[in-house]
């Protein structure tokens, strides 16, 4: 909440200073909320009055501003869902839902993992100064048919660790070792 909206000096254990919030430094610009199925039903409240109204007040503060910003919100949980279970408030969805963009789970589009693959070795290459090491099609076979329920970041991870633990390429002995599932079962 502090981090959104700000607070006032005084206004908390450890609020040694004033400090702006997100939403009052986006004035006249856009802001975007990362994750907003895991906010607070009290922090729902806030944002749901600033996106509505553009009023928004710091923390320990009895004056509010006006704030003209636009919201790009993000999130991996079905707001619809959580709507219906109670756990994210109908009215902030319908607010946040003007124009939404779906971006599938890399479970749904196994066609793209050879070329994150490649994309993520050759990243780590570069940043460590080494050559990227190819892949042999066993494992590039095991990667496109795994469901990677950590979407990219969890590819990303394992082919970092399959590049760290193999030697001249990657086969699927050095991706067992890497403790790519995977892999590991056979």
């Amino acid at each position: 909440e502090s981090e959104l909206f700000g607070h006032e000096k005084g206004s908390f254990t450890g609020a040694t200073d004033k400090q702006v919030g997100k939403f009052e430094q986006a004035d006249r610009g856009t802001i975007f909320l990362d994750e907003v199925g895991d906010m607070s039903a009290k922090t729902q409240a806030k944002v749901l009055r600033a996106v509505q109204s553009g009023e928004i007040s710091r923390v320990g503060s009895e004056h509010d501003m006006h704030v003209d910003v636009r919201v790009i919100a993000a999130t991996n949980k079905d707001l619809a869902k959580e709507v219906e279970s109670g756990g994210f408030r109908e009215d902030l969805y319908y607010r946040l839902n003007v124009f939404p963009i779906r971006s599938p789970s890399l479970r749904e589009r196994a066609e793209d993992i050879p070329l994150l693959a490649e994309a993520f070795m050759l990243s780590f290459a570069k940043e460590n100064g080494t050559k990227p090491k190819p892949m042999d099609a066993e494992v590039m076979q095991r990667l496109v048919a795994r469901k990677w329920p950590g979407n990219v970041r969890e590819l990303k991870n394992v082919v970092e660790r399959m590049a760290i633990l193999s030697g001249d390429r990657v086969t699927v002995a050095a991706a067992a070792r890497s403790s790519f599932s995977a892999c590991a079962n056979m």
